[in-house]
Parts: C-alpha cells; sequence; structure tokens
C-alpha cells in the first residue's frame, strides 16, 4: 500500500491510495488468509487514519469481484478466490466506511466489462474475466467523477500484454478521449464462441 497526497494545476488536493491485494491461490490457504488480513488492516488504517470526508481514492488490483455481475460466469467460479464470501465481505466493508465502487456507480448494469483475464484458453477472447481492479473514491472525490471506463484495447498491448487493463477515471472534466473497445467486442466474443450479449 502506498499513500500520497497529490495536487492538480488548479485543484484542491487528494489522497490517492494504491493498494494492491493477494490473489489468495485457494480459499482458506495460508494465502487466503493473509489476504484477508491484508483487507483488515486496510480498514484499520482508513479508520485510525482517515475521514471519509476527505478527498481520497482506494485504487488498485484488490482481486474481488463484488457481485456475480462482475464474473463472467457466477457458477463456474464459485466457491473460488476473488468470489468468496470473507473477500466480497471485505469489499463491503471498504464501501460501508465510505468509499464509492466508481465503476459500478457510472455503469450500475453493465455486464462483461471486465479488468481481468487469465491468459490461458483464449479466455480473453472469450471474455471470460473478471471485474477485480477498483477505483474506490470517497464521496467528496466521487462528485468529481465525470467518466470511468474499462479500456479493453490496452489490454491487447504488445509485446505481451498484462492480465489486466486500465481502469481510467477522470476528475473535473473529461481527458484525453479512448476508444476502450467495448462496443464492437461483443459481436468478435460471440464469434469466437463466447458469451452470448444478455
Amino acid at each position: 500500500m502506498l499513500s500520497v497526497r497529490v495536487t492538480a494545476p488548479g485543484a484542491d488536493p487528494f489522497r490517492v491510495v494504491s493498494l494492491n491485494a493477494p490473489n489468495g491461490r485457494v480459499v482458506d490457504s495460508a494465502f487466503y488468509v493473509g489476504k484477508q488480513r491484508r483487507f483488515e488492516r486496510a480498514r484499520r488504517w482508513l479508520d485510525e487514519a482517515r475521514d471519509p470526508m476527505e478527498p481520497l481514492l482506494i485504487g488498485g488490483d484488490l482481486n474481488i469481484a463484488p457481485a456475480d455481475i462482475d464474473v463472467w460466469d457466477a457458477r463456474a467460479v464459485h466457491g473460488g478466490t476473488h468470489v468468496s464470501e470473507p473477500e466480497r465481505a471485505a469489499f463491503r466493508s471498504l464501501l460501508a466506511w465510505g468509499l464509492e465502487d466508481a465503476f459500478r456507480d457510472r455503469h450500475p448494469d453493465a455486464r462483461g466489462r471486465f479488468t481481468w483475464w487469465d491468459y490461458r484458453a483464449g479466455n480473453f477472447h472469450k471474455n471470460f474475466g473478471m471485474r477485480i481492479d477498483h477505483l474506490l473514491p470517497t464521496a467528496p472525490l466521487a462528485a468529481r467523477v465525470v467518466a470511468v471506463e474499462i479500456d479493453r484495447e490496452a489490454r491487447k498491448g504488445k509485446p505481451i500484454p498484462s492480465d489486466h487493463a486500465p481502469l481510467v477515471l477522470d476528475l473535473d472534466e473529461p481527458g484525453r478521449p479512448f476508444d476502450p473497445g467495448w462496443d464492437d467486442a461483443e459481436a468478435r466474443i460471440v464469434a469466437r464462441g463466447g458469451l452470448r450479449p444478455r
């Protein structure tokens, strides 16, 4: 976890917290227990050192898909890490403290919009993914959000892309326009035998 205070020219300062959570590997493993402890420590830090009314943004690979809408197939991932009830409860604890899920707030019904796909078996091309990367602002900063999007096209990077796609958030005014690649992706995904549109 890294916490820094930033000030954009002409804007009020705010705090950005980069938080990365372990994968957890297997439910109830030592790695999974460590992941739970990391979220407990993050929540304790928020309780002891921060104020929900300050402009603050927590972002990073949290390795949690908060709800079934955030995975390609809830039945296929049931019982695994990223979707277990204790992990989802840890995510809800951050929201209960005073953070907001910027992507879901802006796209409440968006299905099939993911930030991570396993490299194996062509999962990216089939859109078998999860939304496990998050940007979580407090209310004062959430009020300044004008756009938030997952840049699917960046996942196609060269020479070897990451298994994650960037999650982009604009504050105060729209940033540089880009094509996140979702509009025409659905037809390509269906053609490759991926999920059918709902």
